[in-house]
């Protein structure tokens, strides 16, 4: 071999290593193995960093249920970000697909089967069959007329939950009494696991809804890098110039939606699980307000996004608000008394921030964090 060929043999390893180095991360995110099982890892740790490690979960004055309840609604922010954030379509909606599977998880254990997956299944079908039907009347508007389409028919089942179905839904009182069965008969979810599991995930419960939750997550990236997703996105961007390729635009819509609301219908049965109570507020306007709320604080448009923004909306709601008075770190002195009773304020100063500074949301910090780390990598080497 010649000294020239050397040289450039030399140089072309050279580049494949820089390579290797830039986008090595890039490479890992577009294998679907290593994102779900990335995700199984932090699902597994989250409960044991949140609230029993030391110093850590002393720090953020996390709970079991809470790091429950932030993967419950993480399932219904992934599902509702593939409508909004992949496919273009703005539901204030999605309301009635939470609770109505919430309600039909319940109603379900009280009549016929209290085992947490006929629960799951009968609430998911129902959100399936209700979001076809929804789609299909909501989907002939497009604009702000199909989000007041989806707002006015979440709002039509609140009110037949309210008070017509009262004899079914409880009325004001929410659906109660209903007793959760135990898992194929034998595991018990409000249990703690026993020996590392138990130190890990904590209850059965949490182990339950974690399966859930990295199902939907392989789901989720499975139909986005599938050709359903790049219509989507297709969508997204230009709808009409979808229609001109020769594709049927509104049965993606559809599909998209009916998906959408499937999320919404495991989510939902869950939370019924996770309570043992459906309320009725979960079939009002505002739980469509905050998973809106959460998707674009995280970020619309990205997988994890609205997980975060779950997380952080959740921890405002569920610890800053019990914060009794603000103090400077390290001393007693007191800069604001009662300072939970602000958390709705606060919220809206880092939505607002947020959305002002960072348009792609807190995930679109973190990928700015991880592109200056990736260029001073590369830079390096």
């Amino acid at each position: 071999m010649s000294e020239e060929e050397t040289t450039t043999g030399t140089k072309d390893q050279s580049a494949v290593v820089d390579l290797t180095l830039v986008e090595r991360l890039q490479l890992f995110r577009e294998r679907e193995g290593a994102v779900v099982g990335l995700t199984a890892v932090i699902v597994a740790l989250f409960p044991w960093l949140f609230a029993r490690a030391p110093f850590i979960s002393d720090f953020l004055q996390g709970y079991q249920s809470l790091a429950t309840l932030i993967l419950i609604w993480g399932i219904f922010a992934i599902g509702f970000d593939l409508l909004l954030g992949y496919t273009g379509l703005l539901s204030f909606g999605h309301a009635a697909f939470w609770g109505g599977a919430a309600y039909a998880a319940g109603v379900i254990a009280k009549n016929v089967s209290g085992d947490p997956l006929v629960m799951v299944l009968s609430g998911t079908l129902f959100a399936v069959l209700l979001a076809w039907v929804l789609g299909f009347l909501s989907l002939r508007r497009g604009g702000i007329y199909f989000s007041i389409l989806t707002l006015a028919f979440a709002q039509m089942f609140y009110f037949m939950a309210a008070s017509p179905l009262a004899f079914l839904t409880g009325g004001e009182n929410g659906l109660t009494g209903v007793d959760v069965g135990s898992l194929f008969g034998m595991i018990h979810l409000e249990a703690d696991l026993p020996s590392v599991l138990g130190t890990l995930l904590g209850t059965g419960l949490y182990a339950f809804v974690g399966v859930f939750f990295v199902g939907a997550v392989a789901l989720a990236y499975r139909i986005l890098n599938s050709p359903y997703g790049m219509v989507f996105r297709a969508i997204r961007e230009n709808e009409q110039r979808a229609e001109f390729v020769g594709l049927n635009v509104w049965r993606y819509k559809l599909m998209a939606f009916i998906i959408s609301g499937a999320f919404a219908g495991i989510a939902g049965s869950l939370f019924t699980i996770h309570g043992s109570y459906v309320p009725l507020q979960s079939l009002f306007w505002t739980e469509s307000g905050d998973i809106v709320v959460m998707t674009v604080l995280g970020g619309a448009g990205s997988m994890f996004g609205p997980v975060l923004g779950v997380a952080v909306y959740l921890y405002i709601e569920n610890i800053v608000s019990t914060v009794q008075a603000l103090t400077i770190p390290f001393t007693s002195i007191v800069l604001i008394n009662d300072f939970g009773y602000y958390w709705h304020l606060l919220l809206g100063i880092v939505f607002v921030a947020v959305v002002w500074f960072v348009p792609d949301g807190l995930w679109g910090i973190l990928g700015r964090i991880r592109d200056f780390v990736t260029a001073r990598i590369g830079g390096d080497n």
